[in-house]
């Protein structure tokens, strides 16, 4: 199983006034009756309700917070027209464990071209200055990065999964529309871009996997092994689910 960066899910959608919203039902695991109501920052708009909840019932909920949802989609929007592609040049914000660190661009013909993390900046040397040539050399960082930081991550967690008997092999790549994932045979993979986020975030995606280790399905038994790894695990989740378009924005 995996930790998808957009969920699985219901595609649905009503009418507020002349505007057409849709929204993705998917399952809540808790026990609750209630339905519960996100619409992120990349204005995705996500319904969490039980699964035995008709579909009838999650609408009409729905339609009761139209205002509210359609609000919140319209000042999003409004911070989006300001969100542009990275051109790799001095002056951006570039995002390390979940911290904001502005982009130094050092052309030296000279030096050794490469990466360090100085004084809050991520520097960046090349020869020649070239987008292209900092986003591969910015990107070669991150997955280094990455590698030291989700190794010391599970080990650290490790300690947590009372039912592995030894440590399950890392892999680093990457991934589209996942932030990890686990195969049959233990292995687990995490995504580079994963590192750009808070610790607690990448520990999530972590003990995600490793409960999948234990559980393969989204069982009531790995949410509950989730609980008691995690426990206040699914705000962690959605604060990941926020970052998503900001992470991966390129």
């Amino acid at each position: 199983m995996n930790v998808p960066i957009k969920q699985s899910c219901h595609l649905m959608n009503f009418h507020y006034g002349d505007e057409l919203i849709a929204f993705e039902r998917v399952i809540r695991p808790q026990a609750n009756s209630k339905v519960l109501i996100k619409v992120h920052p990349d204005c995705r708009v996500i319904v969490s309700a039980p699964i035995d909840a008709d579909n009838d019932a999650v609408l009409n909920a729905v339609k009761k917070r139209g205002r509210w949802i359609y609000e919140q989609l319209r000042d999003f929007r409004k911070q989006l027209e300001y969100t542009s592609p990275r051109k790799y040049i001095s002056g951006e914000s570039h995002y390390y464990l979940g911290k904001q660190y502005l982009l130094k661009v050092i052309e030296a013909p000279n030096s050794i071209q490469g990466v360090k993390l100085l004084r809050g900046k991520l520097e960046v040397s090349v020869r020649r200055k070239s987008a292209e040539k900092v986003k591969e050399l910015l990107n070669d960082w991150y997955k280094t990065r990455a590698k030291e930081t989700f190794s010391k991550r599970l080990d650290d967690v490790l300690e947590h999964a009372l039912w592995l008997a030894e440590r399950p092999p890392l892999r680093i790549q990457t991934m589209q529309t996942q932030w990890g994932s686990c195969s049959p045979n233990g292995r687990i993979t995490l995504n580079p871009y994963l590192v750009k986020a808070p610790r607690d975030c990448i520990d999530y995606v972590v003990l995600h996997e490793l409960c999948h280790l234990a559980e393969f399905n989204h069982s009531e038994r790995f949410y509950r092994l989730m609980g008691q790894v995690m426990p206040g695990w699914e705000k962690v989740k959605e604060r990941l689910d926020g970052m998503a378009n900001i992470i991966l924005l390129n």
